[in-house]
């Protein structure tokens, strides 16, 4: 049995059971009370400054399973089920089903791989859920089954807008002459993650494979969250310098100057790594003060020799109809050199913002739920 109980020292209505003590204090029920949502919406119209900081109720009850608080200030009836109560119960983070831990992979001849054929993402709500969730939790998955060049986009599509960038909302990647960039030509790419020099970069990165006929070619993976966590381990002074340590990265051609400040590695307040920007060849001319260099070089060298092992690689050669998909601030990818003279490689490419991932993750649970 739940009971109830105002506590002045903390300013909060405590709600106590023989499982938990909850503690909601006064302004933040205020601040949630439903009548300041819209019922249309669900937007906060409540004004915060409409009440002052020292609002306290002038009394509390339980009644048919719903916390009701009368305000002392206004006489302002507040009602809360007591479900509501305990899924946003403060001091928890709130639920969501998009909060998917990652797992780490080291070796990449286990890479969990997340397998899906295009016709079940395109028709099947359930499937593109489940693909979604376990694509995110390894950050690579691999897409077979694509029966026409546009089909790749149309899984991406399904899952929400494509981000455009300097290279367009769609990219093809081709070797070509006068490229702008290394992927548009054949020569070997080491390990990457793209856009780096954006203020955002890319989220999930779509590669259809429109053709893949050339000697050479191969497609190269690597879980950069992974070689960050062994990074720390080993370490951990290279580590901290690169989740510290804010340098230029850069690129530019005749129509574009982008170009950014940031860390290697980010990490979240909670110290877990969220984010890695590593690409060589975007790297701006280095300026941190001399002192830091020496630390600074022979930590990311720490963390490229890491990234250089091929026992961490996942290597597969995309045939036509297949698409990599991965997450673009975590997975590493690379190619191998090709002779374009021996065959045609052609891929089609696009991002999609991991906001956009993650929203079709909600929604679809959300619906999932529903119907269940």
């Amino acid at each position: 049995m739940t009971q109830i109980s105002l506590d002045p020292t903390l300013g909060a209505v405590v709600l106590q059971s023989a499982q938990n003590t909850a503690i909601y204090p006064y302004l933040w029920l205020r601040d949630n009370c439903p009548s300041g949502l819209h019922p249309d919406t669900q937007e906060r119209t409540f004004d915060l400054l409409s009440v002052p900081e020292d609002i306290h109720p002038s009394d509390c009850a339980l009644v048919d399973n719903e916390l009701v608080v009368t305000w002392a200030l206004d006489g302002h009836v507040s009602r809360f089920s007591l479900d509501w109560l305990e899924q946003y119960q403060p001091g928890r983070l709130n639920s969501d089903a998009a909060r998917i831990p990652a797992t780490h992979w080291l070796n990449g001849t286990n890479a969990p791989v997340a397998p899906a054929t295009a016709g079940d993402l395109l028709t099947d709500d359930v499937a593109l859920l489940n693909w979604l969730t376990e694509t995110k939790r390894s950050g690579l998955g691999l897409v077979s089954g694509l029966v026409d060049e546009q089909a790749g986009m149309a899984v991406a599509n399904r899952i929400g807008f494509l981000r455009r960038t300097n290279f367009g909302k769609t990219f093809e990647v081709v070797s070509k002459p006068d490229p702008n960039n290394l992927a548009y030509t054949s020569i070997h790419l080491p390990l990457h993650t793209d856009l780096p020099n954006q203020e955002m970069p890319p989220g999930f990165q779509f590669l259809h494979c429109l053709a893949n006929e050339a000697e050479g070619g191969g497609s190269v993976f690597c879980d950069g969250f992974a070689m960050a966590e062994e990074l720390r381990r080993v370490d951990p002074e290279a580590f901290e310098v690169l989740s510290t340590t804010y340098v230029p990265m850069r690129f530019h051609d005749q129509d574009y100057d982008l170009g950014t400040h940031q860390t290697v590695i980010r990490t979240d307040p909670f110290g877990a790594i969220v984010e890695l920007r590593f690409n060589a060849h975007l790297a701006g001319i280095l300026d941190i003060a001399p002192e830091h260099m020496a630390a600074y070089y022979r930590a990311y060298r720490q963390l490229m020799k890491l990234i250089r092992n091929p026992d961490h690689h996942f290597e597969i050669k995309l045939q036509a109809g297949q698409m990599a998909v991965f997450d673009n601030r975590r997975v590493l990818h690379g190619r191998r050199a090709f002779d374009p003279q021996t065959g045609r490689r052609h891929f089609r490419g696009c991002y999609v913002d991991r906001g956009e991932w993650d929203s079709k993750i909600r929604v679809l649970s959300r619906a999932n739920k529903e119907s269940a």
